[in-house]
């Protein structure tokens, strides 16, 4: 499941995101998701979340 939908993610959700210094390699990063920052909805490129261990990046996948 991708992370473009704002509904799809939870507080507490075990996600991968996209640092913004990997923006270009794509590396994700695995967490707990802490808050979401992402207002809309909806955002193409994933929706903005803070982890747990206070790392901020965009929800490529949720781990299901």
């Amino acid at each position: 499941m991708n992370g473009t939908n704002r509904d799809a993610i939870k507080i507490g959700s075990h996600v991968f995101i996209v640092l913004k210094k990997d923006q270009r390699s794509g590396n994700l990063t695995e967490g707990i998701v802490k808050n979401i920052l992402t207002k809309s909805a909806f955002h193409p490129h994933g929706i903005k979340v803070r982890l747990e261990d206070g790392q901020v990046g965009r929800v490529k996948e949720i781990k299901s």
